[in-house]
């Protein structure tokens, strides 16, 4: 281990075993030490289960190693208060932990400094910072969330090598990105917590929206949200007939009484603005459901509409080497994220495809 910093990005790996199974809890790992060695490790695994320090502790006594002494390594700062499970900060008391070095405080309302000052009011030793970025990126959904009380929005888009995202209107709708590239998508999709698109896509692909391949573990499906300002959505449409994922539609007008949604669907009426329902209601009203994490999929007007208010916090966007067949059809391209204020962090091959992920 490369000293203390050693430490600390053997808890960010053991956090990263809990991606797409805690949220809304964020990703945590904790280890604890002793002379300079690592004697128990512990991470959030799942919605309900011990939190990373309480694993950690446990892992301690099933190894029959003693904790009295130990240094606990934990990349956010624990809780002082009584949730699924109990604080954080008793478990540490009861271990004997006697040195606490975090990651980054944890800034929810519910701990904020708490966990760290009930710490140090019983005599431990707390240090904070360590490795401090790589623990605030890791859990960058959730830090966002607590700090503006709106989920951190993901855009993902995949255009042809022509830049367009569909072809003629009048041909069927073709898709043209990889299976790996598509495989890649549901692994974004299960890492978010829902998954929005507008009325056009629906009517014009009618998507499922969906997690399909990777195992998301014992969680809730990601909530599928519509922007339909006049309800406009088919009512054979797969979002209302499907019910593996419960689905929202978001109105500027009352729908009809007589509508009879299945039990998955969900309609809200928000205030319009000019005749459009304005993306900063949309997303404080996902903000206050608890969503963390938003992955805004289509069409083009959506992204458009997000990237103008500068509500776009990461893109992925997919150029394929194939080009859709007709001419005309909508277009997007790179320079639309560079001038809402993202930079391109990344590119990968994904089986032929361009795959470029951007950061604001």
């Amino acid at each position: 281990m490369d000293g203390e910093a050693g430490f600390m990005r053997r808890a960010l790996e053991l956090a990263e075993r809990g991606r797409g199974r805690v949220m809304p809890n964020p990703l945590v790992g904790c280890v604890l030490v002793r002379d300079d060695e690592i004697v128990a490790e512990g991470w959030h695994d799942h919605i309900g289960g011990l939190h990373a320090e309480q694993m950690a502790i446990a892992d301690a006594e099933v190894r029959g190693v003693p904790t009295k002494g130990t240094t606990a390594y934990i990349t956010l700062e624990p809780c002082n208060h009584f949730g699924r499970t109990p604080p954080c900060t008793e478990a540490l008391l009861w271990a004997g932990v006697s040195h606490v070095v975090i990651g980054v405080p944890d800034p929810n309302p519910t701990v904020r400094g708490g966990g760290i000052g009930a710490l140090r009011s019983e005599g431990l030793e707390v240090d904070e910072g360590m490795l401090a970025e790589q623990c605030e990126e890791q859990m960058h959904e959730f830090m966002h969330w607590c700090r503006t009380r709106r989920p951190h929005v993901l855009l993902k888009a995949a255009i042809d090598a022509h830049g367009r995202i569909d072809g003629d209107p009048d041909l069927p709708a073709e898709r043209f990105s990889s299976e790996a590239s598509l495989e890649l998508v549901h692994r974004l999709r299960a890492a978010s917590m829902a998954i929005l698109v507008g009325i056009n896509t629906v009517i014009r692909d009618d998507p499922s929206l969906t997690v399909r391949g990777p195992d998301i573990g014992p969680q809730d499906s990601p909530l599928r949200v519509v922007i339909d300002p006049n309800c406009r959505v088919p009512e054979d449409s797969e979002l209302l007939v499907d019910g593996a994922a419960p689905t929202l539609l978001v109105h500027c007008t009352d729908p009809s009484e007589n509508i009879g949604d299945a039990p998955h669907v969900e309609r809200v009426v928000l205030t319009e603005d000019d005749g459009e329902l304005p993306v900063s209601r949309i997303l404080d009203m996902l903000g206050d459901r608890g969503i963390q994490s938003l992955m805004v999929e289509g069409g083009a007007d959506t992204w458009r509409r997000f990237l103008a208010e500068e509500a776009v916090d990461r893109a992925h966007l997919c150029r394929s080497p194939f080009a859709l067949s007709g001419d005309g059809g909508l277009t997007f391209s790179e320079d639309e994220l560079t001038k809402a204020g993202l930079r391109c962090v990344s590119m990968i091959d994904v089986d032929g495809d361009e795959v470029s992920h951007w950061k604001r």
